[in-house]
């Protein structure tokens, strides 16, 4: 294996030497499944494994197998978001699809997760709520509270975890972005959602979700963040946990200062009495040069294996999903392709459902993990 190609395009700090010098026994090795499925190693720290999985996916026997063997929680991919749910007019519902995929975890023994109630970015807003005519800020707060309270009365506790709140931070100022809501309600379209989450899901964990990551010009995004955090805590909002959604792998010159940065960050956000969660993990390996699989499976295994190591360092932390495996359902195949056309191979499971280096360092993280 290239050495210098190694250390070039992985993560430095800590234990990564010693995680570095066994890449080239990673890299051409034929990787097995733990004797456990990664759920019941999770299981025995006291966290969950699981996936992010849609129609598409559900419609694979493969992936449902797959899912069965290897998960105890499940989120679905889009199926909760209010342009499927709520898309045609504030009359009009849609719980269809994220029925089917909640019978299915039900079927299996598997956890849900509501993903989201709101997410806070015009693009992915209904065209009729962006355009709607608010006629004061009541009404406003009604049609947000209106409809949390129904999705709320027609999952109830069924599902395990709900982000209340997804993307609110603006990643290069790290302001709160402006909204359908918030042009009206400003700041309060925030506790106003948390509120009524609460009021109607008393016993929910209720999360903030967010993509602000490790790597260096994350910055503002993190105090951006932090800023939040500390309103939600100052103004009473009822929050349990930071989803951390931990799209990592675009920044693999990440140096230790940066790191010690995030390690700032975490401790900050404990500090406040909150959970972490990692709600959407995958590792991009679109920019490492290399086009050799096995190369960049292994670097990409032990990026993922520092990463997971730091972050289950937390107890804190309770629960590790992947956005979508095996590879070729993960969303960065047409959201970061490679410039030599390669797939991407940034989740535990190739395209023909095999385990790869990613599989068994997240086994190693989970085995060496502190109990919650």
């Amino acid at each position: 294996m290239n050495q210098s190609l190694t250390r070039r395009n992985a993560i430095c700090f800590g234990a990564a030497a010693s995680a570095l010098t066994a890449l080239p026994a990673l890299a051409g090795a034929t990787p097995s499944p733990s004797d456990l499925p990664l759920k019941t190693l999770a299981a025995a720290k006291g966290l969950r494994f699981g996936t992010a999985i849609g129609m598409r996916m559900l419609a694979d026997p493969r992936v449902r197998e797959l899912a069965i063997r290897e998960c105890n929680i499940i989120v679905p991919e889009n199926e909760l978001k209010l342009y499927v749910t709520h898309n045609n007019g504030p009359a009009e519902y849609n719980f269809k699809p994220a029925d089917e995929l909640l019978a299915f975890a039900e079927t299996n023994h598997m956890a849900m997760r509501g993903h989201n109630l709101f997410w806070a970015r015009d693009e992915y807003t209904p065209k009729w709520l962006k355009e709607y005519k608010f006629s004061s800020k009541a009404e406003a707060e009604k049609l947000l509270r209106d409809y949390i309270a129904a999705v709320a009365q027609h999952y109830g506790e069924r599902l395990t975890s709900w982000d209340v709140v997804n993307e609110t931070i603006d990643p290069k100022t790290g302001e709160v972005r402006e909204n359908a809501f918030s042009r009206v309600l400003g700041m309060d379209t925030l506790r106003i959602a948390f509120e009524a989450a609460r009021e109607h899901m008393p016993k929910m964990q209720l999360v903030y979700n967010d993509y602000m990551s490790w790597e260096a010009g994350n910055e503002n995004h993190r105090k951006g963040v932090l800023k939040l955090l500390h309103w939600f805590r100052d103004n009473k909002v009822p929050i349990d946990a930071l989803g951390v959604q931990s799209h990592i792998g675009n920044g693999f010159d990440l140096m230790a200062g940066q790191v010690n940065q995030w390690k700032d960050f975490l401790d900050e956000v404990v500090s406040l009495d909150l959970d972490l969660l990692i709600t959407e993990f995958d590792v991009d390996d679109q920019t490492i040069p290399t086009g050799d699989i096995e190369q960049r499976d292994a670097i990409v295994a032990t990026v993922g294996r520092i990463y997971l190591d730091q972050m289950l360092s937390y107890k804190q932390t309770k629960d590790v999903l992947f956005w979508g495996m095996p590879d070729q359902y993960n969303w960065l195949q047409g959201f970061t392709p490679r410039k030599d056309g390669l797939p991407l191979r940034p989740t535990p499971f190739d395209a023909d459902f095999k385990p790869k280096p990613l599989y068994d360092a997240i086994a190693a993280a989970f085995k060496s993990a502190p109990e919650r």
